[in-house]
């Protein structure tokens, strides 16, 4: 096989295909050589972190929806995924520092850490000097690493939406310092709108752009940015108040859906515990399309959650009367109630009438 054939999209595929079947199998050592494989046939180390590893780490994350792999398979290729990574930095010595340095970290609360690291190595491999925090950073960690080695820039990743008002706290915090953000990931919603939203310098939709980006360097921000002038709604407080009932608002909507769905009374605890916990992202995310002010943000969650439902076997038209009863709950909060009237409709009209009895989500 000639060079240019092994760098062509046909072999790249080959590469990723080979690392997938490594990574749901649990081999390791594997997972390793196929990687060290990529490198020697030619393939830059910036492809074999984007177009092989991080191709594959998508598509656990798609299987794991699906209900093709269970969480703790999602955990076993992550993990594996990861090691190829650091495979391939032990394996391929990085230019010397000849660009700015950059703090490569993820908003407090995020544990889905392999897209900041996958941008942190092509960072290192196009000759900036990076500080990669990983997972689940504090704030004010964050801050004071800032003031400590003064970086060029942060490159904030969330893919979670619910960390949404953390990172917009954290940006602010950032620019505060005096450095400027780039963000990424998916919490920040189609074409970054969240991230332009809540303030952020730059927005990249994948590491490539993200290491683009940042090879022109970022404005340092201007002083005297407040967070209430990006979301000037919060003034109503629905947000914080919903924030701080929550657990209460859970409870009052499980025993109204034990009241309509009598066969939830013989639930298991484990039953139980999956349906407290799903009535409490329903409210999280209600919260955070509150603080955003973007009603898609709850409904594409809500269309997203009767897909995993259903992939699970759970019937998803009971989302409908959850969303009733929490309607109900929150019937003198304005914005709340219309998302959540809107919210059921839309439900309504993709998945039919409620049963009336059944499973609940």
């Amino acid at each position: 096989m000639s060079p240019a054939a092994r760098l062509s999209p046909a072999g790249v595929r080959v590469h990723a295909e080979r690392l997938w079947d490594a990574v749901t199998t649990g081999n390791e050592y594997t997972a390793s050589g196929i990687v060290l494989t990529a490198l020697d046939e030619g393939l830059p180390a910036e492809s074999v972190l984007l177009d092989v590893i991080g191709v594959v780490q998508r598509k656990i994350g798609e299987e794991w929806a699906a209900n093709r792999l269970s969480v703790a398979q999602e955990h076993v290729a992550t993990a594996i995924n990861d090691r190829a990574v650091a495979t391939l930095v032990h394996t391929v010595r990085p230019p010397e520092p000849r660009r700015g340095r950059v703090t490569v970290a993820c908003v407090a609360g995020e544990w889905h850490a392999l897209p900041a690291r996958l941008l942190a190595e092509v960072l290192r491999l196009r000759g900036f000097r990076v500080d990669y925090l990983g997972a689940q950073v504090p704030s004010p960690h964050l801050i004071t690493h800032l003031h400590r080695t003064g970086p060029d820039a942060v490159a904030l990743s969330s893919s979670i939406p619910t960390r949404l008002p953390t990172a917009h706290a954290t940006i602010t915090a950032c620019q505060a310092a005096g450095v400027p953000v780039i963000a990424g990931g998916a919490a920040f919603g189609p074409g970054g709108r969240y991230a332009k939203l809540l303030g952020a310098d730059a927005w990249g939709p994948d590491a490539r752009a993200a290491a683009d980006r940042l090879e022109d360097s970022l404005p340092r921000p201007q002083a005297g940015h407040q967070p209430i002038d990006d979301l000037p709604h919060l003034a109503d407080q629905e947000y914080t108040m919903i924030v701080r009932t929550a657990p209460q608002l859970v409870e009052a909507v499980y025993a109204g859906l034990e009241e309509r769905v009598p066969a939830m009374r013989d639930y298991t605890e484990q039953q139980r515990q999956y349906t407290a916990e799903d009535l409490a992202h329903i409210v999280e995310f209600l919260a955070t399309s509150l603080y955003i002010g973007d009603d898609e943000l709850f409904t594409d969650f809500l269309g997203w959650t009767a897909q995993i439902l259903t992939a699970r076997g759970v019937p998803a038209r009971s989302l409908r009367p959850a969303l009733e009863l929490l309607g109900g709950e929150l019937r003198d909060f304005p914005r709340a109630a219309r998302l959540l009237e809107l919210a059921g409709d839309h439900l309504g009209g993709v998945l039919g009438p409620v049963p009336d009895t059944g499973k609940t989500a």
